[in-house]
């Protein structure tokens, strides 16, 4: 298709001056709206405005310009059906070939901080995704480019075609502008319904929900080398693996690593102080708080060295030179490094220290902790056929809740340490046990808590046990017990008691709490109940 005449109305305007000009040079007839108007006359490019063309003028506030028959007829006339010919010939509606049009910048906007409601909704741009998809419907005729990046090839196929474009890309820019209004509309109507849930006492899931992503790139292979996949980012704000900023030289970011640092920031973020965790295969096997990071990362390398190796590492604090020089000392591994950013010398040891420096992969998301969780988030978890869809798991370990159900009651070191295992419990897959162990390292604030052993993923809870405390070996002796959901029977504290468990946590819940609290009463151990459960599936 030849294209005669193009309409131009952008708000990302990279690149629309060049592609601009070199339209016109090819002939091409050019309308544009508001500041893209302004732009191209001050670049003295040759434009009509828009309501030269349509006869109407713009008005309430620019809102209404582009929506007019003379454009929309413009775009969905079908070039070669008598009846649309006649109807453009009647009405003066001169055919529109080519539609390069971008959106008003919505998600930008509310991501804002102090975004007002009344400016986001003026930034919901109507004309726009109505042009696009009119020029995509009709893509038979019509070029439909919503993105910059794809100028170039619009300019290549049209000098190379004398002025025309091919079906091929045009179907694949149709796709690309769906795609786009599609999103658009996601991110829309998920910022309206968490913009009503805030401070909601009672809400209700929507009607409808919608994901959309943008294709950032495509990796290497899926989550086994047999399997394509691709990373997409969403509209969701706060810290994310999938948008933090990659530093250093390292290999490509793979499905598994994205996976294993997902969770390692969503375990970051329940701990305010220094803190580190190890992940591996999706689970913490090593985690600690300290009063410094580089010995929270000691701590939490020494919970299970042997499954350390090769892991994905997370950070509440800046990487320092003390963290990098551990990591590169004794034959230590590691794929990949989550954290808020990374010291010079740090960044330079972990690079340059080790045969695997070249590459780790360094990955600096901006501050941690608590205050970085989004109150209003969502998960959601692919099904066949189906999704679900569920609020995050935000709570904080039944913490200012718990409830002693022995005779014996726990010391306040006690009680400390198993907050700090339910933490890193609520993050191991289940059916999921943590030992810790807190050594007081001066006032309450600087306590050192580490993680001992873990059990994850056991079909039955007491082998959960099992496991744990045999990767805690020697340590068990004395250390605390967090478990994700209540114990069924008595025989998972009886385990933990004769394995040297000094104290233990759970939500409790289970028909035989009585017995399994009598267990701990024969041997003076205290239990508390939080009443919160942690599966993670």
């Amino acid at each position: 298709m030849k294209i005669q005449r193009a309409l131009l109305s952008v708000s990302d305007k990279t690149g629309l001056e060049s592609f601009a000009r070199q339209l016109s040079e090819l002939g091409i007839e050019l309308l544009a709206t508001g500041g893209t108007l302004r732009l191209l006359r001050q670049a003295g490019i040759t434009v009509r405005e828009v309501s030269e063309h349509t006869g109407f003028p713009e008005m309430m506030d620019g809102r209404v310009k582009t929506l007019h028959p003379k454009i929309h007829g413009g775009l969905l006339a079908l070039r070669d059906e008598p009846t649309h010919r006649a109807a453009m010939e009647q009405h003066a509606i001169a055919p529109i070939d080519l539609v390069a049009v971008n959106l008003y910048p919505f998600e930008r906007t509310v991501a804002r901080e102090g975004c007002e409601r009344a400016e986001a909704i003026e930034n919901i741009d109507i004309g726009g995704p109505a042009m696009v998809r009119s020029a995509a419907k009709n893509h038979r005729f019509v070029t439909v480019v919503t993105d910059p990046l794809d100028y170039g090839r619009v300019l290549d196929e049209l000098q190379k075609s004398g002025g025309a474009t091919s079906e091929s890309l045009r179907r694949e820019l149709a796709q690309k502008a769906y795609a786009l209004t599609a999103r658009y509309d996601a991110a829309i109507s998920r910022w309206l319904f968490e913009e009503d849930r805030k401070g909601a006492s009672e809400w209700s899931f929507p009607s409808a929900f919608t994901l959309a992503g943008s294709l950032a790139r495509g990796l290497r292979y899926g989550e086994n080398s047999h399997q394509k996949a691709a990373l997409y980012l969403t509209s969701e704000s706060g810290p994310s693996a999938a948008k933090a900023e990659v530093v250093g030289e390292g290999k490509e970011l793979s499905y598994n690593n994205f996976v294993d640092l997902d969770s390692a920031l969503a375990l970051c973020l329940e701990f305010d102080e220094p803190f580190v965790c190890v992940l591996k295969h999706n689970n913490p096997c090593g985690a600690a708080a300290a009063a410094r990071i580089a010995e929270a990362l000691a701590g939490a390398w020494a919970g299970d060295p042997l499954s350390a190796f090769g892991s994905v590492l997370g950070f509440t604090r800046p990487v320092d030179q003390a963290s990098a020089e551990f990591l590169v000392s004794e034959n230590r591994f590691v794929e990949a490094i989550l954290a808020p950013s990374f010291e010079p010398d740090a960044l330079e040891r972990l690079k340059t220290g080790a045969k695997w420096g070249k590459n780790v992969r360094l990955l600096a998301c901006g501050p941690l902790g608590t205050n970085a969780r989004a109150a209003a988030s969502l998960e959601l978890k692919p099904l066949r056929g189906g999704f679900l869809l569920q609020e995050r798991d935000l709570a904080v370990g039944g913490s200012g809740k718990l409830e002693v159900v022995t005779k014996a009651k726990p010391t306040p070191e006690q009680l400390a340490a198993l907050v700090f295992a339910n933490k890193v419990c609520k993050h191991v897959k289940s059916n999921a046990i943590v030992l810790a162990t807190g050594a007081p390292s001066g006032d309450r604030s600087s306590r050192s808590m580490t993680v001992l052993g873990v059990g994850a993923g056991q079909m039955s809870r007491v082998d959960s046990v099992k496991l744990a405390v045999a990767k805690a070996g020697a340590g068990a002796q004395g250390s605390v017990l967090a478990s994700d959901a209540f114990f069924p029977f008595p025989d998972g504290v009886e385990n933990a008691i004769a394995a040297g468990v000094s104290a233990i946590l759970q939500p409790g819940g289970s028909l035989r709490d009585k017995e399994v609290i009598a267990a701990c009463d024969a041997r003076q151990v205290p239990m508390v109940f939080t009443g919160v459960r942690h599966f993670r599936h």
